[in-house]
């Protein structure tokens, strides 16, 4: 299938149903390919896939800084 820029602009819904059904959808300015719509890769990162790998900070590392600390970072 092939569009013009103003058609993808006008009809890019349909044309992302058509992506996902299958088809190659080329996008054309002044009837030269300049795009082409290609289905979105899944990368496989989900939400959570470190529960149980990770150990929780000590409890220094949430201690309120000291006035020298936090004079050194420019805080007071």
């Amino acid at each position: 299938m092939q569009a013009s820029v103003h058609e993808a602009k006008t009809n890019l819904s349909k044309l992302l149903e058509a992506v996902a059904r299958g088809e190659r959808v080329v996008i054309t300015r002044h009837g030269v390919p300049a795009a082409e719509l290609v289905p979105a890769r899944s990368f496989g990162i989900r939400m959570g896939s470190l529960e149980g790998r990770l150990k929780p900070p000590p409890e220094a590392f949430l201690a309120p800084l000291s006035s020298e600390d936090l004079r050194d970072w420019g805080a007071e």
